[in-house]
């Protein structure tokens, strides 16, 4: 189905609490719960590493496992 609904994957992050702290305190200035600042950081790598390197195509052999 072209249209349907992506899945949310969800993924253990081990991180001291101090990182946590202190990434829940800019969430929290941001209007954004820690997962939602969490997802903005990798978003943003990905831009840039894209803009780097090209889009991302997954057309040289590499399968992520949320694909298979």
């Amino acid at each position: 189905m072209p249209n349907a609904p992506r899945k949310k994957l969800q993924y253990g992050l081990r991180i001291s609490s101090e990182i946590m702290d202190k990434l829940k305190y800019i969430a929290d200035r941001s209007g954004r719960s820690a997962n939602k600042e969490i997802e903005q950081l990798i978003i943003q790598h990905i831009e840039t590493w894209e803009k780097a390197h090209g889009p991302i195509l997954f057309d040289d052999g590499f399968v992520p496992r949320s694909r298979s």
